[in-house]
């Protein structure tokens, strides 16, 4: 019996509402949209979920000047795959694609199940390792400034591995999105190469793990929490054993403000928040695309410019930077806009 309250990415039963698109006509936002309700909810948690992780974690690495970002990585693999494990035990969520409880409780995932997700887990290693350290090195307007070029190298690599193109209206919004960040960075005085780079590091990794997810996400035959369980699964080892040997276990264990409440607080946060983040982003990569969810990452910025000003600061006020603000998000309204219309 499917379950209503968790949904997963499985695609649409076959003559149910059928177009030629694959996409019942039910559940679309109107009648032509591309884009369905589902999947216009996952991207909506992903925002929310993504506004508040970064915010959260430039908290821990930045307010309480946490020295370990592969442990906070770490923290929120483990707390992830815990999470999964329970709600896969009581029987909560299925693994499959299929919502079938049938298979062994012990295994939850065939092992040629598990390295077939092998590219996809390693990318996700580097995507979650290059992220959390992009934030430590910028403040956290210009940090979402740079990430806004992830969409350029998104749509490079979807074509590299998948074939897929793009219509003229999405590639002149994609173009506004990334003369924006561009004009909007051009007059940074807190310029640091050593920062910027690890940003656009971030950016390949990131456009690397959503085509990955597209692509193996919908040949491997699990849903949304299936993936995630196979990443953590794969990656959690990985990373444990390379914040052992880097010392990085020994400097959280000698850090001032380890069972300090507030730092506690942050870092359960940034944990819960990890793993709805992740859920929402297979989510919303399987049932939209993976440039869709690069989009996503950039309308839910407005929000994360403007706490992440309040909160932090690190930026004066400066025109350029809010114009290339603005046609960073026109650009990113116009492609929600040709998106949701079918163009």
């Amino acid at each position: 019996m499917r379950n209503p309250v968790l949904p997963v990415s499985d695609p649409p039963l076959s003559g149910e509402n059928d177009t030629s698109d694959g996409k019942g006509v039910d559940d679309r936002l109107f009648k032509g949209s591309a884009m369905t309700k589902r999947g216009a909810y996952a991207a909506l948690s992903y925002m929310a979920c993504a506004v508040m992780l970064v915010l959260f974690n430039k908290a821990a690495l930045s307010s309480y000047q946490f020295p370990c970002v592969n442990v906070i990585t770490l923290f929120q693999m483990v707390s992830s795959t815990f999470f999964l494990y329970s709600l896969r035990r009581k029987k909560i969520i299925s693994f499959a694609a299929a919502d079938s409880f049938s298979g062994s409780a012990s295994a939850f995932v065939p092992l040629k199940t598990l390295f077939h997700t092998l590219p996809l887990s390693i990318s996700y290693l580097m995507y979650m390792l290059a992220s959390m350290a992009s934030v430590r090195g910028v403040n956290v307007p210009m940090y979402t400034t740079l990430r806004r070029t992830t969409v350029a190298f998104t749509m490079v690599i979807e074509y590299m591995l998948t074939g897929q193109r793009y219509t003229r209206s999405i590639i002149g919004s994609v173009g506004v999105i990334i003369f924006g960040a561009f004009f909007a960075g051009a007059r940074d005085l807190s310029f640091d190469f050593y920062g910027y780079a690890i940003v656009f590091l971030a950016n390949i990794t990131t456009a690397v793990y959503l085509a990955t997810i597209a692509r193996i996400g919908k040949s491997s035959g699990l849903n949304s929490f299936g993936l995630m369980w196979c990443n953590g699964i794969i990656c959690g080892p990985i990373l444990m054993i390379w914040t052992f040997m880097s010392g990085d276990l020994e400097k959280t264990i000698s850090f001032p403000y380890l069972f300090s409440p507030g730092f506690l607080v942050v870092l359960l946060c940034s944990c819960v928040l990890a793993f709805f983040l992740n859920y929402s982003i297979f989510l919303n990569t399987t049932l939209n695309s993976a440039l869709t969810q690069t989009i996503c990452g950039n309308m839910k910025d407005l929000f994360t410019v403007g706490l992440g000003w309040m909160v932090f600061g690190g930026l004066p006020f400066d025109l350029m930077n809010v114009i290339g603000q603005f046609l960073g998000f026109l650009g990113s309204g116009l492609y929600a806009y040709y998106k949701i219309i079918g163009k």
